[in-house]
């Protein structure tokens, strides 16, 4: 069973893997990434997920731990997640152990994303066979998962051993630890998700094939965590979309044309799954926005995509905004401020009481005035009275 949901529930933030692929300083990158976190904080977005990679030149940021113990230094109350730690990578007590310090040094901002791994170049440079991934990811998660709830885990596998291990750290002000499963179309993250009772994060989320599986593999990850006593809310769900905003769409057609293109061609060359299939090799920009993978335009549409997606998937709790770096650093930013001036508001329902005040007013307004001018008129007679009176007094 899940709990109700609604619209006027949903939180919003970013999802930073990030992709650098112009050949700029990678200091002055990975600053920008970190300007981008403190924006969002100042704009008041929830959240903000940073990534895990090793190789490609691309993907820069091998320790998202790092990053968010300096934001959470530089920011007030966005919550900072590693989206996602690579589970084969890492052996489970030592992640879990580093990460529940994090969860106190950030205050109980930290969140726990895990995944298995999305480039085969990062698990063959420490000799993990790829078909191996998603197996050691479960294996790691069941005990990383049970360590955060403050279990003693033993366990022993082919490439990890645990031995009555615990944390010497509980969550910080006993505050549950926020855990994310990271999944696109195949079932294997929704069932790890329910098999652990941690939320999903869908990415990729408004790929066709994505949207399509959305709804199924939420009743995966349900049908699951019943069995294992666990239950799924769907306001921990988290679905990542491709969105860049302007002022006018001409303008924000002009931004993209700074990077998107490098953007489509790394997934070509670096990732295994294209963003664009090969029916759309010939206009892939054109192609990504006809068929509803990205939204390049205006706030309306940013609306209109996340409408979309709640109703394809039956509502979920969060939507993060893919940092792609389409456009210049300063157009960026200003689609986030766009997104959270305009699209935010109008998703949550943010003005609804302020139209109601504004058309009851209006609806009055005729009578206010005439109430207004009479209650004057009164007093301008009272004045009279008393000029009246004063005139009447013996000298």
């Amino acid at each position: 069973m899940t709990n109700p949901i609604s619209m006027a529930d949903m939180r919003f933030g970013n999802f930073i893997p990030p992709i650098h692929v112009r050949p700029e300083n990678p200091t002055l990158l990975l600053d920008r990434d970190m300007q981008v976190i403190q924006h969002l904080d100042t704009l008041g977005y929830d959240e903000s997920w940073i990534g895990e990679h090793h190789s490609g030149g691309g993907e820069l940021i091998s320790s998202p731990e790092l990053i968010i113990a300096v934001m959470a230094e530089r920011t007030k109350s966005i919550k900072l997640g590693t989206g996602v730690n690579s589970l084969p990578y890492h052996h489970p007590l030592i992640l879990a152990d580093r990460w529940m310090q994090l969860h106190h040094m950030t205050r109980g901002r930290a969140m726990f994303g895990s995944g298995p791994g999305s480039l085969p170049s990062d698990a063959k440079a420490m000799g993990i066979p790829v078909a191996k991934q998603r197996d050691r990811m479960e294996e790691a998660l069941a005990c990383v998962a049970k360590l955060m709830r403050g279990e003693t885990v033993s366990y022993k596998c082919e490439w990890f051993e645990l031995v009555e291990a615990s944390l010497q750290l509980r969550p910080y002000h006993n505050i549950p630890v926020e855990m994310t499963t990271a999944c696109v179309v195949s079932p294997s993250g929704p069932m790890a998700a329910g098999r652990n009772g941690t939320a999903m994060m869908t990415l990729s989320a408004t790929a066709p094939a994505a949207l399509k599986a959305a709804s199924a593999n939420w009743q995966v990850a349900c049908d699951i965590a019943e069995a294992n006593g666990h239950v799924m809310d769907r306001r921990g769900w988290r679905m990542v979309g491709l969105c860049h905003i302007a002022e006018t769409k001409d303008q924000a057609m002009k931004d993209i044309e700074y990077g998107m293109m490098d953007w489509i061609n790394y997934f070509s060359t670096i990732g295994t799954l294209p963003m664009v299939p090969e029916e759309g090799k010939d206009d892939p920009i054109g192609y990504m926005i006809e068929n509803g993978l990205a939204v390049i335009g205006t706030p309306d549409e940013a609306v209109k995509q996340i409408e979309r997606i709640w109703e394809a998937s039956g509502g979920f709790g969060c939507y993060l905004i893919a940092d792609t770096n389409w456009a210049p650093f300063d157009a960026k930013l200003k689609s986030y401020d766009l997104f959270a001036r305009y699209a935010m508001p109008e998703i949550k329902g943010m003005n609804k009481g302020r139209d109601i005040s504004h058309d009851r007013i209006v609806s009055q307004h005729a009578q206010f005035v005439a109430d207004q001018r009479k209650a004057m008129d009164a007093q301008f007679a009272k004045l009279e009275k008393v000029k009246a009176d004063i005139a009447n007094q013996p000298k």
